[in-house]
């Protein structure tokens, strides 16, 4: 586990203003679009991401009034942040209307989450109105993280809190060596370190950021497997310098000989770092007129992972 005291330049992660590293967000909504029917049956990481996220809400003593799961797809973990927040209202947002569709039957019948298709770098939310977001494995499709932040941090009351999972530069690193030597395009999407994120959440101003991180590993019995988890995901690569048109049949196989390295025990792995974060908006909120607003509901916060300790 890390804490963010200041920001820091680091230099594992892309550059965003690189064009292989900038996310085509139309490409990326039609992928997951395509994929909402597929996409529950072979999130199998993603629900685990989820899972273990919300076990850190053990440690946080919270009691929200508005939720936003920020990035939510199908709506996996509605139904779960009902049940630990049971008089919290719900919002389910993600740029794919597709898997909207699907997040909006989750919940009872007299309790649907609320769905807004928007963008996490644009939120058509007001000032203020937001008191836990919670996101699972949004935040690598955000080209401006910056910005991003800036925009969590505003729609949240002060003292609010975000918490967060997303995948750092070693995700799909089997995959991205292979193809690595056969040919010279971005076949993997890239990925912000750890620290970067810190940094960026600090830069935000967001108060006692805390980040650690994990190495998850799926297994395949051959490289096909892998590939149809990815689409059946939409988690296909959406740089907007990606190799467009059909990859021929030597390359493929040159890939898939490449990747035959890798094989352990009779399976291929996939190996995901997955990167955990929490952070708590400023308990104050300095307005365009200079006013201070700081809330009542300031005194005494808790502590959101174990070990981790603020005063």
């Amino acid at each position: 586990m890390e804490t963010y005291p200041q920001a820091a330049p680091h230099s594992r992660s892309p550059d965003r203003n690189r064009p292989d590293a900038v996310i085509d967000k139309r490409a990326a909504r039609r992928a997951f679009d395509r994929a909402a029917a597929t996409y529950d049956g072979v999130a199998v990481l993603q629900r685990e991401m989820a899972t273990r996220l919300l076990e850190r809400l053990d440690y946080v003593r919270l009691s929200p009034k508005t939720i936003l799961d920020l990035g939510a797809g199908t709506g996996l973990a509605v139904d779960d942040l009902q049940r630990r927040y049971r008089s919290a209202r719900v919002l389910a947002l993600d740029f794919a209307l597709g898997m909207l569709r699907l997040a909006r039957r989750r919940g009872s019948l007299l309790r649907r989450p609320a769905c807004l298709c928007a963008d996490a770098e644009a939120l058509p939310l007001r000032e203020g109105g937001i008191d836990f977001i919670f996101s699972n494995a949004t935040l690598q499709w955000c080209n401006d993280l910056d910005r991003t932040f800036a925009e969590l941090r505003r729609v949240l009351v002060p003292g609010g809190l975000l918490m967060f999972t997303t995948f750092g530069p070693d995700t799909l690193r089997e995959l991205r060596t292979a193809w690595a030597q056969v040919d010279g395009h971005g076949h993997v999407s890239p990925f912000l370190d750890m620290h970067d994120v810190g940094d960026a959440l600090v830069r935000a101003g967001f108060e006692g950021p805390v980040l650690d991180a994990e190495y998850l590993t799926l297994t395949y019995a051959d490289l096909g497997g892998l590939m149809d988890d990815l689409r059946g995901l939409g988690a296909t690569n959406a740089t907007r310098e990606r190799a467009r048109g059909l990859t021929g049949k030597a390359r493929w196989r040159a890939m898939r000989s490449a990747y035959e390295v890798h094989r352990q025990e009779g399976r291929l792995p996939a190996t995901y770092e997955v990167v955990y974060g929490h952070a708590w908006a400023p308990m104050q909120r300095v307005a365009a007129d200079g006013a201070v607003t700081l809330p009542v509901s300031a005194i005494g916060r808790r502590v959101p992972h174990p070990g981790a300790t603020e005063n």
